[in-house]
This record gives structure tokens, C-alpha cells and sequence, in this order.
């Protein structure tokens, strides 16, 4: 499966895309707002889940790729998380930090939340991050996500969640 954008192409990950992808998950200030920066083992594991996340669900998150060069950037998708005690689909999104503040993240989310509500009956589609992470924030918004919820956890000190219904997306 490929999600085409006017820049970008979500495809499927595979154990080819390692290397682009240790680059973003690797990145101490890509993920100050994790509880850690992937090493190899956790970044070989990632694809390997959203391998698995394709068989079981038909989605996950893909590889974000530059359509002009085919260049693995980042990526982006849907998942199912734990989100304040309920299961719930999530648009999350992870981009290299040379190819950050250029608009790929929103464009990315769109075309996933765009995908989200044209093939799975979900009616609302969310975004979590923790309550620092206003780049990520900025982005939810961009795709149209309002804040919707706010919890103390024990990861996060505090979780925001953006959401955006399909009521609000058949409105944009």
C-alpha cells in the first residue's frame, strides 16, 4: 500500500529502511519527548511491530519518503494506543531533524487522517504527546485535531490528546 501526497509517499516499512529510520529514532532531541532515544534493538523492533501492524490491522506507521527521490525521511501513520485507560486510533509522527519545520509532518498526518477516515469505520482519530512537546501539538492542530483531553501519567507527567471527529474532518 502507498499514500501519495504532493511531496511525500507512505509506504510500507521494511528491514531496508533501518538505517533512515535509526537516524529519526536514535535522535536524543528528535526524542526529548519520549521516555528514551531508540537503539538499534528498539529500532529494528519498531519495524518489526508495524510489519506485524500491517498483517493484523491492514495499517501501522509507514515510511515517510521525498516522492522526488524516494528518500526515507521519517515516519508516520495509524496505531492503536492506551489512550487515558481506552484503546484508541492514533496518528503519531516522528521526521528527521534536517527535514523538520518544512511542512512534511502536516502533510504526512493529512494524508494519514485522510486515509483513516476513508477506510476503517473509525469516527475519531487522535494525536498524544507529552504536555512539552508543542511541535507535535502545532502539528495535531495543523490537521485539524483540537485539544481534547489532558491526564497526569506516569510516563508523561502530563498527556495532551488532540482529536479530530469525522464529523469535523466531512465539515473542513
Amino acid at each position: 500500500m502507498v499514500i501519495e501526497t504532493e511531496r511525500l509517499l507512505l509506504r510500507e516499512m521494511t528491514d531496508d529502511d533501518f538505517h533512515a529510520l535509526y537516524e529519526v529514532l536514535s535522535n536524543p532531541n528528535i526524542m526529548q519527548h519520549y521516555p528514551y532515544a531508540f537503539d538499534e534493538d528498539r529500532v529494528r523492533s519498531w519495524i518489526k511491530r508495524n510489519v506485524q501492524r500491517y498483517r493484523e490491522l491492514g495499517f501501522g506507521l509507514w515510511a515517510v519518503c521525498l516522492k522526488n527521490s524516494g528518500e526515507v525521511i521519517g515516519d508516520c501513520g495509524l496505531t492503536m494506543q492506551l489512550i487515558n485507560c481506552e484503546i484508541r486510533p492514533e496518528i503519531g509522527y516522528h521526521i528527521r531533524a534536517d527535514k523538520q519545520r518544512k511542512g512534511y509532518a502536516k502533510e504526512a498526518a493529512i494524508a494519514v487522517r485522510d486515509w483513516t477516515f476513508n477506510n476503517t469505520p473509525f469516527n475519531m482519530v487522535y494525536s498524544v504527546m507529552k504536555y512539552t512537546n508543542e511541535a507535535s501539538a502545532k502539528t495535531a492542530m495543523s490537521y485539524g485535531c483540537r485539544q481534547v483531553d489532558e491526564f497526569a501519567d506516569a510516563i508523561n507527567e502530563i498527556t495532551k490528546v488532540f482529536a479530530i471527529s469525522r464529523d469535523e474532518w466531512i465539515g473542513r
